[in-house]
């Protein structure tokens, strides 16, 4: 046996000399072998290679034999590996210990040679023939599946078609097989049907049986069709057309008979010869005719030349059932009508226009460089129906979204060119209606991306894949966690955990926000119940509400259903809505939340100041808490807008006696200025991340508490912030001001600098004109908005006044020298500052000792 080919064996044990011992013994029996020496190590080495055999000391620091083997056997993977443990044990309950773990075998220490070899060749046998076995059960298994998905297919297939199918034994001339259509059309059961054959019900004559090709030769017979009337179980009568075709199967003839109901036929031919080629309406060319157009032009155009192209137009009209909702279908349909009549006007007489359905209209173009022709006329088109009809009395104004494709760049059949056609249009109306769009390869993409999200959400839902994680709201003024948010998450297979983002957004499209929505609630209450259950003393649980629950479920009887359920009080359940879904159906949205806020469950608003609803709703609506949107939280400490509208909502929110909870607290700073702001409570991950239940149990457990920040514990020293990207300067500035007791900060940017601002109560500022990333005078504007009790000082050694002069008119800058400045004036400045800020707010800071 070549080294290649032969038997691996690991070796495991902690001793380096049995090791050694033990790959002398195998290798002249030609094993290649591996040494590892730990359990933990034999793991590794086996999960990136696995070996034919192992031998496997018991006695082990770490993972010891048992624990190696009982891993090794409970992996599908690794299970079929023989394992020889290695023992200095002889007592019986080492052993039987060892067989409970997964060992095949047994050596005792020290091992002799001859029977390691006999049980090691003696295993590697039985490995070798077992998985042979293995290798034939799954090849038979493959089998076996696949003529059974044959046999399914092939039934599917018999019972999916719309023609009933009989199979007729020749020898015994009595039916073998039959489809569900020829059940239903026959009125037979299955099992009626197999007990009798085609003379029974008129299938066959005598002659019919007498016409068919001799038996004695293999192969298919003509196809024969004929015209006959079967008898139904009932005794009536059906004329059906019969399509039979002899077929030599197992040295059997077996006769296949297809019949397909005549008069249905008949009916439907007729019904579509009346209506198959034009529109009722519009008399434009209809679905149909429009689609067997499209193909007969694609032909045209692959025989010509090269150059030819086909434009495939989709137009379809803007809020059109706004004016059917609001004037009626008669004047929708005339409106139809002159639609139609302005987009011929549009066309040349070689193209076709047609009205595929509702307000969908489409057109097909043929011409040489189609693509700069298509956009016109798709630009002409927009322009002719924005003009005002007049239809009953009515002065009404359309606009189109319109989607192109294009033959031969796109694609070549029709199908897909009307779907890539439908698929700009849409996007046309994603880009704001009254547009065109032409289909790129991308939207492809993202459609299909969009109908698997769509199946594997539904999925989603059937296979309960959703989970809670829950994230804390800490108060401000004591540090305790106050309530917690359930957030949705998606365990999808294959995926991981999948955040709410990617998702709710296409729940709430398809309507499966309802059912999910009504689920939430349920576990969020589910949870709160496990947390009394388990003495943990529970904390407000926060739900997201969407507008379509509210429109479209029943919001207040799942919240009922829930808190009944879980027997848990209502005040310990908070319903987060946001501003638009509280504007929809907004009577009954008032209704729900009234009654709901009777039965003691809180209301806040999620994400408030990002919505286009009015003020008023804080008056009408049952509100208790007002949720600030991290987009102002995320830059609260150096925009001074988003500090400005903050402060606002903060104050607002008092002043109406509402709690406020700041989102996406992420930093210390952003922490440190809303607490000074007197928000009441924040969420995000400066205090915890969104956790699953388990985790969150621990931190209530605990009672873990937010620890004031250390810049608010020397709050009440005298503090200067020194501002320049220059070492130099700021070490310089340092040593000036330290002698007068200041604690002093320091920041190379103005970055830096709206930290330490929103850390510390900073009472004076001394700043470099030229900072990094914004001047000085700039800076001290952003200061004078953010915090307008700081003194402001800047230093500068440009020759440009006038802006410095100018901020110092407008009150941004309080003082300001040129360097190099003089030591004594920079330090009673500082020191009348101090002065000046203790006698506008009554205090004196204290000053750090030397």
């Amino acid at each position: 046996m070549s080294e290649a080919g032969a038997p691996a064996i690991l070796i495991v044990d902690d001793e380096a000399v049995n090791l050694r011992l033990m790959e002398a013994l195998l290798k002249p029996e030609g094993y290649r072998t591996s040494c590892a020496a730990s359990g933990e190590q034999a793991l590794a080495m086996v999960a990136e290679r696995k070996p034919d055999l192992i031998l496997l000391d018991i006695m082990m620091p770490g993972m010891n034999g048992y624990q190696v083997a009982t891993a090794l056997k409970a992996n599908a993977l690794t299970a079929n590996i023989p394992i020889i443990m290695l023992t200095a044990l002889v007592d019986r309950g080492a052993r039987m210990e060892g067989l409970r773990a997964g060992a095949e075998e047994f050596l005792t220490k020290p091992v002799d040679r001859t029977e390691l070899w006999l049980r090691v060749r003696n295993l590697l046998r039985l490995k070798a023939y077992g998985d042979l076995l293995q290798r034939q059960g799954d090849i038979l298994e493959q089998k076996v599946r696949a003529r059974t998905a044959e046999l399914q297919r092939f039934r599917s297939a018999m019972d999916a078609t719309a023609e009933a199918i009989f199979l007729v034994q020749r020898s015994s001339m009595l039916f073998v097989e039959v489809n569900t259509t020829a059940c239903e059309m026959l009125g037979y059961t299955r099992e009626e049907l197999l007990r009798i054959g085609p003379r029974q019900i008129g299938m066959l004559s005598a002659e019919d049986i007498a016409s068919i090709d001799d038996p004695t030769q293999e192969g298919p017979r003509a196809k024969k069709i004929t015209e006959i009337q079967v008898e139904r179980k009932d005794g009536s009568q059906l004329a059906v057309e019969v399509h039979r075709q002899a077929h030599f199967f197992d040295d059997e003839w077996i006769i296949v008979g297809v019949l397909r109901d005549i008069s249905e036929r008949k009916q439907a031919e007729q019904r579509l010869h009346h209506m198959a080629h034009y529109d009722a309406l519009t008399s434009l060319p209809n679905r149909l005719l429009f689609y067997e157009t499209l193909k007969k032009t694609l032909a045209m155009a692959s025989d010509a030349d090269s150059s030819w192209q086909v434009a495939v137009m989709f137009i379809d009209l803007d809020r059109f059932k706004d004016v059917n909702d609001t004037l009626g279908h008669a004047v929708g349909d005339a409106l139809l009508v002159e639609v139609g009549d302005r987009l011929l006007q549009c066309v040349r007489v070689r193209d076709t226009v047609g009205r595929l359905g509702g307000d969908e209209f489409a057109l097909i173009m043929v011409a040489h460089g189609i693509q700069q022709g298509a956009g016109m006329v798709a630009a002409k088109v927009g322009e002719a129906l924005r003009a005002p009809f007049l239809v009953h009395g009515h002065k009404l104004s359309v606009s189109a979204s319109i989607g192109i494709t294009i033959h031969p760049d796109d694609a070549s059949d029709p199908d897909t060119l009307i779907r890539y056609a439908d698929t700009a249009m849409y996007r046309a109306k994603h880009a704001g209606r009254d547009t065109f769009c032409f289909f790129t390869a991308q939207m492809n993409t993202d459609v299909l991306a969009r109908l698997e999200l769509e199946r594997a959400l539904r999925d989603a839902v059937e296979r309960e894949e959703f989970v809670l994680h829950y994230q804390p709201k800490v108060a401000l003024d004591s540090g305790r966690i106050t309530g917690v948010e359930a957030l949705l998450r998606w365990n999808r297979p294959g995926h991981g955990l999948v955040m709410p983002h990617s998702f709710v957004g296409v729940l709430e499209e398809i309507g499966l926000i309802v059912p999910v929505g009504a689920w939430v609630i349920a576990t969020a209450c589910r949870q709160i119940g496990a947390w009394i259950a388990a003495a943990i003393v529970p904390v407000q649980m926060s739900v997201n509400v969407s507008r379509r629950q509210f429109i479209e479920g029943n919001l207040e009887a799942d919240v009922i259903a829930a808190l009944s359920e879980h027997r848990i009080a209502a005040g310990l359940l908070d319903l987060e809505l946001t501003e638009g879904s509280l504007m929809d159906n907004t009577d009954r949205t008032i209704d729900t939340l009234r009654n709901l806020k009777k039965l003691g469950v809180q209301v806040s608003i999620d994400d408030f100041g990002t919505g286009y609803s009015s003020l008023a709703y804080l008056r009408s609506f049952p509100i208790d808490t007002l949720k600030i949107d991290i987009a102002f939280i995320r830059e609260v400490t150096s925009n001074p807008d988003d500090a400005a509208i903050t402060c606002a909502i903060i104050g607002m929110a008092h002043h109406l006696r509402l709690d406020v909870v700041a989102e996406g607290v992420e930093t210390a700073a952003q922490l440190a200025y809303l607490r000074r702001q007197r928000c009441d409570h924040i969420q995000g991950h400066f205090f915890s991340e969104a956790l699953p239940a388990a985790e969150l149990d621990l931190l209530l457990r605990d009672n873990k508490r937010m620890c004031a920040l250390d810049s608010e514990l020397l709050a009440d020293y005298k503090t200067v912030l020194l501002v320049d990207e220059d070492d130099g300067v700021r070490v310089a500035l340092t040593a000036l001001l330290r002698p007068d007791g200041y604690r002093i900060l320091v920041a190379g940017s103005a970055s830096e600098a709206f930290e330490l601002l929103a850390l510390h109560q900073v009472q004076v500022i001394v700043c470099e004109q030229l900072t990094a990333g914004i001047s000085g005078t700039a800076l001290c504007d952003c200061v004078k908005d953010m915090y307008p009790d700081t003194y402001r000082i800047v230093v500068s050694g440009q020759s440009d006044l006038a802006t410095i002069m100018a901020a110092v008119n407008r009150g941004a800058v309080d003082r300001f020298y040129t360097k190099p400045w003089h030591d004594v004036t920079l330090r009673t400045s500082v020191r009348d500052a101090f002065r000046q800020h203790a006698r506008v707010h009554g205090t004196v800071s204290m000053a750090l000792s030397d």
